[in-house]
């Protein structure tokens, strides 16, 4: 029999939470999001994007950990590599970036762990597949997705104008409307593993 990875899993109250400074985002709309990538692409060509599935458990269940901004636009911690960074590399400064306090004597062990999925947008629109269509020479933007194994303990410090959302897994399953494709097809992505509750 094949057994499945294991991946040990924390309580949400093993972790602390603190505050930072705003981290704002460069675009007011997604109009603007996709015409500033597409000047990005004429500059640097397809855009290379890491994110991280962080995950705690809450009464023995999965949870994903989640940047809320505003009141509704939920995204994984991650974001825009640098032409020729390396992926791993490129990940742990974007979680840095979000999620890490700005002083160094208490950044996380960030344990970057299996890509677990690959989505790609052919064109400059906010469509994502998890396959690139044949008829698509030139992506727009190749976005892996990777699984981020945590310590049992650790500090993040939540830019103040985001939220940190602990969302189960039953939550985010099928419920493409309020998460979008990537998001809700992440307990499809993590069904191959088997999570082991720590406790505290």
């Amino acid at each position: 029999m094949v057994t499945s990875p294991v991946v040990n899993t924390y309580p949400l109250a093993s972790y602390t939470f603190g505050v930072k400074e705003p981290k704002m985002e460069k675009d007011t709309s997604v109009a603007d999001r996709l015409a500033r990538m597409k000047v990005n692409y004429m500059k640097e060509g397809m855009r290379t994007s890491v994110e991280g599935i962080l995950m705690v458990q809450e009464h023995n269940h999965p949870h994903i950990l989640l940047l809320q901004i505003g009141n509704t636009f939920c995204k994984l911690p991650g974001g825009r590599l640098k032409p020729g960074e390396n992926e791993i590399e490129g990940l742990k400064r974007k979680l840095s970036s979000k999620l890490a306090a700005t002083s160094p004597g208490i950044q996380p062990e960030w344990q970057i762990g299996e890509c677990v999925a690959t989505w790609w947008r052919p064109n400059f629109e906010t469509v994502m597949y998890p396959y690139c269509p044949p008829h698509i020479a030139k992506p727009k933007e190749c976005k892996k997705i990777f699984l981020v194994h945590l310590s049992e303990r650790e500090y993040f410090a939540v830019p103040k104008n985001l939220k940190l959302l602990a969302v189960p897994l039953f939550e985010l399953y099928d419920n493409v409307q309020r998460y979008g494709p990537v998001i809700s097809t992440i307990p499809q992505q993590l069904s191959r593993f088997q999570f082991s509750m720590m406790q505290a």
